[in-house]
């Protein structure tokens, strides 16, 4: 029986995830506001737009799975409450952004007064994600888990790894939050060690070769270094990045939760203070992170003219 899926939000993330789940046998019925990212997504195999919301709940055969994947906040928010009414009892929404924990326990209880069942989930894996698999992290019921996992099994790498159903609603973007706090520590540890190295001018260090070599036996092996060494072998100085790097909500959102259980973060605080610093000033650590959120997620980086690429 062939599974179908919505997915609302055909950006970088969502148009990749339809993709790999088209890839898998899954009809995808796609929706975005730009006319012309429909036109595009509509050229791909398995999958069809739609050009309202309305529609794709018309187009689904039940019991709907609709998968958001906006940006959180307002544009979340709204997406749900259009979505909310015109699903059916026991349908599901998958609300795969970066939300808030807590805004995701809160959907779960409005969206039970419609009888629909809700699952938030943390996506990881950035623009590699089609080829390489996501990592899925999901809160909610049990029954409404059950609902999403033959699509967690061809998102993730393998059909049993990759993916976790973790607890109620609200855990899934809890965990999600958590990675993504270790993720600014790492980055930030990778940063400031290179810089170091680098520093060191009296010793001519290869920096580049240096972190391939790292990449092999080393401790400290992991993606993140495997995707610095590349850029690194490409660009060791990094002359033409401006020592800028954005911070996203979630880096803020688990220092808050860290002061509220009372449990000491300093690591995780401080990598988020250095990005505020780069946001008025940086130097090469602040290049290397900017850097590696372009390998990892596809994030744009600012030249030292100010330009984005």
């Amino acid at each position: 029986m062939t599974l179908h899926i919505g997915m609302v939000g055909l950006g970088r993330m969502g148009a990749n995830m339809a993709k790999r789940l088209a890839r898998g046998g899954v009809a995808v019925i796609g929706f975005d506001p730009d006319p012309n990212v429909r036109a595009a997504f509509a050229a791909v195999a398995g999958c069809q737009s739609v050009d309202s919301l309305e529609e794709m709940v018309h187009a689904l055969p039940p019991l709907r799975v609709v998968w958001v994947m906006v940006p959180s906040g307002h544009p979340t928010e709204g997406t749900i409450a259009e979505l909310a009414p015109r699903l059916h009892a026991e349908d599901v929404i998958v609300d795969g952004g970066n939300s808030f924990y807590k805004d995701s326990v809160r959907r779960a209880v409005d969206l039970a007064s419609y009888g629909v069942r809700f699952v938030d989930c943390g996506v990881s894996g950035g623009v590699w994600g089609l080829e390489n698999g996501y990592g899925l992290m999901f809160g909610g019921s049990p029954a409404a888990a059950r609902e999403i996992e033959p699509f967690a099994r061809i998102l993730a790498p393998t059909t049993d790894s990759g993916w976790l159903h973790c607890g109620p609603s609200g855990s899934g973007h809890f965990v999600k939050m958590i990675h993504n706090g270790i993720e600014y520590g790492m980055m930030q540890a990778i940063a400031e060690g290179v810089a170091l190295l680098k520093g060191k001018e009296e010793f001519e260090l290869d920096v580049a070769a240096i972190a391939e070599m790292w990449r092999h036996g080393s401790v400290v092996r992991s993606w993140l270094l495997d995707l610095t060494a590349e850029f690194l072998h490409a660009d060791a100085k990094l002359g033409a990045i401006a020592p800028v790097v954005a911070d996203s909500d979630e880096g803020r959102w688990i220092v808050q939760e860290a002061i509220e259980q009372g449990v000491p973060a300093p690591v995780l605080s401080l990598a988020l203070m250095a990005r505020f610093s780069s946001q008025s000033s940086g130097e090469y650590a602040q290049k290397m992170l900017a850097m590696m959120r372009k390998a990892f997620g596809g994030h744009p980086v600012q030249d030292a003219a100010g330009a984005r690429s």
